[in-house]
């Protein structure tokens, strides 16, 4: 039961203390379990990113399984069908690009850069890419077209003071390219993205 209540949290903040309610056992059990799940590589948390910005910016991680599929598993999909239909599609799909961004950063031993930003007004880009100065911004959409709206979470960032180098957003489209005031791409160009992304870093 502890694992599928951990499966229905991905790309979520982390709530010791609800999902500890929810299992039945103390909030520090909890944080036990789950850095047991970070020790064996079955999940991570994510930092966020609010250093030198206000303190309306959020602080608690977020949670993702480095591996979907098991995720999948333990939300009970066992068919595309299913995905498409499951309420957590959203979710697992964001879960899917923030791990192959990890791994990929992992393999340059630069996974200390990946993050997340969310103000409290909950205005949230997916992932940061730590630059130093000029972070890459990247959101996550389970969506097969573009629209004005997902501009919403650089705005936010960019309202925080802060300037990004680019921002792309990885969506379930076939169209690439420029699009409002990111780059899109789809989740089947996602290496090259992040390979280009990496190449980048100083």
């Amino acid at each position: 039961r502890f694992m599928q209540l951990c499966a229905g949290r991905i790309s979520q903040l982390i709530n010791y203390e609800s999902l500890a309610n929810e299992v039945g056992v103390s909030g520090p059990t909890i944080k036990k379990w789950i850095g047991l799940l970070e020790a064996t590589y079955i999940a991570f948390n994510l930092p966020p990113y609010w250093r030198n910005i206000s303190k309306r910016v959020v602080k608690s991680p977020k949670f993702y399984f480095y591996d979907v599929g098991l995720a999948c598993y333990f939300l009970g999909v066992r068919s595309s069908d299913q995905l498409l239909a499951h309420p957590l599609r959203g979710a697992l799909f964001e879960n899917l690009v923030v791990s192959e961004c990890l791994k990929q950063l992992y393999n340059v031993g630069l996974d200390n850069r990946l993050l997340f930003f969310r103000d409290s007004a909950g205005n949230e880009v997916d992932i940061v890419v730590d630059l130093g100065v000029s972070p890459i911004l990247i959101e996550v959409k389970a969506s097969q077209t573009l629209t004005k709206a997902f501009t919403k979470g650089f705005k936010a960032v960019e309202k925080a003071g802060i300037t990004p180098s680019s921002k792309i957003l990885v969506y379930e489209g076939e169209k690439k390219g420029k699009a409002f005031d990111f780059e899109a791409t789809d989740v089947y160009s996602l290496e090259k993205t992040i390979r280009k992304l990496i190449g980048n870093l100083p």
